[in-house]
């Protein structure tokens, strides 16, 4: 992947070009982290290593480079697998929670499917800070992510509604668009979770993420 960088450094202006080049940077990651969470118990380390690659290329410019993401990859496998895991039981029963009450299965009628898609929106956009923040301290430290997350909520609900829509949006289009441009859309909506985050928390003069540093 190349470094959106160089125009800036030397001074050019950034064209169509540099712009199909982000994009197909971002594609190019989406299907990776689609690919290495095809095991399930590793998609919290998919996650997390393609969090930590556009929070380095919205900061620096450039992509981390191949030894190091992998080197993220294999350190976040063991302590993504829980997080993976608990991810895919609570969305397994909130999307059957969501359908029972939409096809009558269960008591509640209109406004328990309300307040149940409000519940679930309002997780969703925790879940996509928690995966900026983790994108932050390098991809594998969920814990701290998570409670770094949960404080940003509390201190700026104006960022958690952000994403939360952001999150919303994703999920739109992935019903909407073909199955082949899933892992498209991923990529995509990573860059737009550390997007809003960032431009969020400028607004709100929150302090940035910092960076984890690499361990050898």
């Amino acid at each position: 992947m190349a470094s959106r960088a160089e125009p800036e450094e030397a001074g050019e202006r950034r064209d169509w070009r540099d712009v199909a080049r982000d994009a197909a940077d971002l594609a190019l990651l989406g299907i990776l982290l689609v690919l290495a969470a095809v095991p399930l118990v590793t998609a919290g380390a998919a996650v997390g290593t393609a969090s930590a690659a556009v929070h380095d290329w919205t900061r620096t410019g450039s992509w981390p480079s191949a030894r190091t993401t992998v080197r993220r990859f294999g350190r976040s496998v063991l302590p993504g697998a829980p997080v993976s895991l608990l991810a895919l039981t609570v969305a397994g029963l909130l999307a059957a929670d969501l359908a029972a009450l939409a096809t009558g299965r269960v008591p509640g009628g209109p406004v328990a499917l309300l307040v149940t898609a409000l519940v679930a929106a309002g997780l969703a956009g925790y879940a996509g800070l928690v995966v900026v923040e983790v994108g932050g301290n390098g991809g594998g430290r969920w814990r701290a992510a998570a409670r770094s997350a949960a404080r940003a909520c509390l201190d700026a609900p104006t960022r958690w509604a952000a994403l939360t829509g952001v999150t919303a949006l994703a999920a739109l289009l992935a019903v909407l668009v073909t199955p082949a441009a899933v892992p498209i859309l991923a990529g995509y909506t990573v860059a737009a979770l550390h997007a809003v985050a960032g431009r969020q928390r400028f607004a709100t003069g929150a302090a940035p993420v910092p960076t984890h540093p690499e361990l050898p």
